[in-house]
């Protein structure tokens, strides 16, 4: 029988799932039908949150549905990893609800009822990511999320739309079922299990098992779990740039991409594990692989005179300072790794609710055209600010705190290369953020913009970037919540 704590586990992806279906019956209403957001976003989040306490304990809370063979089940757990994910998604998406009211509302964007319910159900995916206890159940939970923000992508139901939307569930699909299907099949036969492993040390694989067969498993997961954003698999990302930005700001800071390098670290320690990878020489040519990612991504954001298109060369490239971290297989730099997951999605998402704020308030889309801009919206402009900041790695915003772990861990496992890497994308990351910030705020505006005299956007997307900024802040002050999930992984 399971145990009464267990079920938290089943409530929390129950929970967007519900209120999906509470949004698609309320959708003539539309106050209620934000409510039921907001009521599910709150309800999945409090959930999540009593969870905190037995993890940071030690104990790793479980929930069973159904087992196919012995070693093959529908099952969810929570742990360290799985709470880092956990807790920044599922408070973020209660500020996503207010911020995507006020953008959609003063847009007067078509079917925001369908627009809701797939919100909802891709937390639903994300969160049964976060909590599966297994590959199986992670494969399904992470297709789960490829459909369900299709239509998101494909929101406006035109040319551009329909493209970038095949294009996003062209890569993703296509590499999910013909990478990761199978190499789950392999990974089966194997070992007999799918279960995740209990540490990062152990992994489940055989030691009898070829080095060239692990080999290929493991190149097939790193590329299979496409929404890491690794190139040259990137491509959908950029693409998805045609939809509204609160679905930016979901897809590039909390759920999908999130999704991505969560399943790909999960695989890296739980399945392969630190000790097998280590033996393999495994880790450093990861990571040396992913830095040609953050490095390229980096300078294509250079090029890039469309904001949100910035912004999304920037996500491709600070994902794969996750899986860095990660693949350099010493304890700071996995921490550090690690703790990038929530630390640039609060930052990310900052970064995404001023552009959309920007475009509402102004109809503006391009750096070049918002001249002058900071000094009609400082709120909007501080809080991007604060965040870019943050994606360059300077204190006390979260991202330092990222990058120093990172940049110890590299020194740690003697690296010289990949300190040199991070460096230079600290670098390219100031040369793409601070034009933005210099144009708003010292830019001379145009004759015709001198004259509209803009003003802020609706303060139901003005707090929320706000409070994500102030978090940013607060997070590199004191990092230690997310901090000791990570360490905790390491241990």
């Amino acid at each position: 029988m399971t145990a009464p704590s267990d079920l938290r586990l089943l409530l929390a992806i129950l929970a967007p799932l519900v209120g999906a279906g509470l949004v698609m019956a309320s959708g003539k209403r539309p106050n209620l039908r934000e409510a039921c957001s907001f009521l599910a976003a709150v309800t999945l989040f409090g959930v999540v949150i009593s969870l905190i306490p037995d993890v940071l304990a030690g104990r790793t809370p479980r929930c069973t549905l159904f087992e196919l063979l012995p070693g093959l089940s529908f099952s969810l757990r929570a742990d360290p990893l799985s709470m880092i994910f956990a807790v920044a998604a599922s408070f973020l998406w209660i500020l996503t609800v207010f911020y995507a009211a006020g953008y959609m509302r003063t847009l007067e964007e078509h079917a925001q009822t369908r627009f809701n319910a797939c919100f909802a159900l891709a937390l639903f995916g994300a969160m049964g990511c976060a909590f599966s206890d297994n590959l199986l159940t992670l494969y399904l939970f992470y297709e789960i999320v490829s459909i369900t923000t299709y239509p998101l992508v494909a929101h406006h139901q035109d040319a551009e739309g329909y493209e970038g939307g095949r294009k996003y569930l062209t890569y993703l699909t296509t590499t999910a079922k013909g990478l990761i299907l199978p190499a789950m099949v392999l990974i089966y036969v194997l070992s007999g299990t799918l279960d995740f492993a209990t540490n990062v040390h152990s992994g489940i694989l055989p030691a009898s098992a070829h080095n060239g067969v692990i080999t290929v498993l493991y190149i097939c997961c790193i590329l299979g779990f496409a929404k890491n954003g690794i190139m040259p698999l990137h491509h959908w990302l950029p693409g998805a740039m045609v939809a509204p930005t609160p679905v930016s700001a979901l897809l590039h800071a909390v759920a999908v991409v999130k999704v991505g390098v969560f399943s790909t670290v999960r695989v890296m320690l739980h399945v392969f594990g630190v000790d097998l990878m280590d033996r393999l020489n495994l880790g450093m040519p990861t990571a040396y692989f992913v830095s040609i990612t953050i490095l390229g991504a980096s300078i294509i954001a250079l090029s890039k005179d469309n904001l949100k298109l910035r912004l999304a060369y920037s996500t491709v490239s600070q994902l794969s300072y996750i899986i860095l971290g990660v693949a350099l297989l010493t304890p700071t730099a996995v921490a550090g790794g690690l703790v990038h997951i929530a630390n640039h999605a609060f930052s990310k998402i900052t970064l995404f609710f001023c552009a959309g704020a920007i475009y509402v308030a102004t109809h503006k889309k391009n750096i070049s055209e918002m001249n002058g801009l900071g000094r009609a919206m400082p709120w909007t402009f501080g809080a991007f600010s604060v965040a870019a900041l943050s994606m360059i790695g300077a204190p006390p915003v979260a991202g330092f705190i990222s990058k120093l772990y990172l940049l110890i861990g590299a020194l740690d496992a003697g690296a010289i290369g990949i300190m040199i890497v991070l460096v230079a994308s600290t670098l390219l990351n100031a040369a793409y953020f601070v034009p933005v910030i210099y144009h708003g705020f010292f830019g001379q505006p145009s004759a015709e913009d001198a004259r509209h005299h803009h003003h802020e956007a609706p303060l139901a997307m003005v707090i929320p970037l706000c409070l994500t900024a102030a978090i940013s802040v607060l997070l590199g002050l004191y990092p230690d919540l997310f901090m000791q999930f990570a360490l905790a992984v390491v241990k």
